[in-house]
């Protein structure tokens, strides 16, 4: 998934501030539903961030082209954990493991779906 960085996602510096690479990842993770006429926020409930492991490399700085690369790396009942990447070219400037647990609209943690896993199979990379 393609990201622009705009002015509002830098400090002072022109530099992309820290928290903004978890906003990038959320949009691209977002995107993949969007692409297929999905939504990440289901009749069935929507998806939290459960735990986040992130690592930083080099700074994006204003008006960079970013991609952001996704790869499931585990699923189980009620949770997956994905690898994200931001890169400038080829070059890494970010990773993080997140894994999403399922929550439904009372905020209780359910089951995944078989129709739901084999969506996210579909749209995320192995």
């Amino acid at each position: 998934v393609k990201i622009r960085v705009y002015y509002e996602d830098t400090d002072a510096g022109g530099i992309v501030y820290h928290s903004n690479y978890l906003n990038f990842c959320e949009r691209a993770r977002s995107e993949l539903f969007f692409a297929r006429g999905n939504s990440p926020a289901m009749e069935s409930g929507h998806f939290v961030a459960k735990s986040i492991q992130a690592d930083f490399f080099k700074p994006a700085k204003l008006a960079d082209v970013l991609h952001v690369n996704t790869k499931l790396i585990d699923m189980r009942g009620a949770s997956f954990t994905l690898y994200q990447e931001v890169l400038r070219d080829d070059e890494k400037l970010f990773s993080m493991n997140i894994t999403l647990a399922h929550i439904n609209y009372d905020g209780k943690l359910t089951r995944i779906s078989k129709e739901l896993k084999e969506l996210l199979h579909s749209f995320i990379d192995r």
